[in-house]
């Protein structure tokens, strides 16, 4: 039987790819879609419209989203959602909800959780959908649909947590690792003391639950600018690229 788990191997963060505006939103919005659960019937025409909006992309990027409808195709859609199932419901590094990364299942939870609720209200937004508002699917959706600077700050924030992302898809060989680095491409380059921190993440994993630990979130908190009183009422859906 065996008594250690290896922890996944730290990648080395991937070059800035240069993109516009909407080539940045075409590939959050094409992650947004895909990185969701596999629906059965809905699947076929998110892969036909990322498969065509790539087109427009640098080759770097469109290779990896291309790459990745072809082997959602080779898959299938039932054999797609059990793997879905398998990689980000039962790895604890493979979490689609980005708070879990820098505070885990601690106390600290609900309050990491109201500060991305309260970003997004600052933004204009509310959640459309029965989903919390730190699944990285949302955030990259906020991405796409807005060009006020929140989101970006939010995936900012959270970078450690998508590089621990990753590593551990590309580690088990996920399909799904296509589309985390198709993301990391589109953000900055990481500084030394944030390629620092994601190696300790990965080797450690999402924190737990400690006693006596301070109140103080471990990232940023994003400040709401002007409190949103008459919301812009662009709800968050899930919809295919146009």
């Amino acid at each position: 039987m065996a008594s250690f788990v290896r922890a996944p191997r730290p990648l080395e963060p991937p070059t800035p790819v240069e993109l516009s505006p909407r080539q940045r939103a075409t590939v959050h919005m094409a992650a947004s879609l895909l990185l969701d659960y596999p629906q059965e019937g809905r699947l076929a025409p998110r892969l036909e419209a990322v498969s065509a909006a790539a087109a427009d992309l640098p080759p770097r990027v469109a290779g990896l989203l291309e790459d990745f409808v072809a082997r959602a195709h080779r898959c299938g859609e039932r054999a797609l959602a059990e793997h879905y199932v398998e990689t980000f419901d039962r790895r604890r590094r493979c979490c689609l909800y980005l708070t879990y990364y820098a505070v885990g299942d601690t106390r600290h939870r609900g309050a990491a959780i109201l500060a991305f609720k309260q970003a997004l209200a600052a933004a204009g937004y509310e959640m459309a959908c029965d989903e919390l508002p730190d699944y990285l699917p949302v955030v990259l959706e906020l991405s796409a649909r807005s060009d006020d600077e929140v989101a970006q700050a939010l995936l900012s924030c959270h970078r450690e947590g998508i590089e621990v992302l990753r590593s551990a898809l590309a580690d088990i060989g996920s399909p799904y690792g296509l589309l985390i680095e198709a993301v990391s491409m589109t953000l900055p380059a990481i500084d030394p003391a944030t390629a620092a921190r994601m190696r300790a993440l990965v080797a450690a994993g999402p924190p737990t639950e400690t006693v006596g630990v301070t109140d103080t979130l471990p990232f940023p908190t994003m400040p709401i600018k002007h409190p949103v009183i008459n919301p812009l009422e662009q709800p968050l859906t899930q919809e295919v690229l146009s």
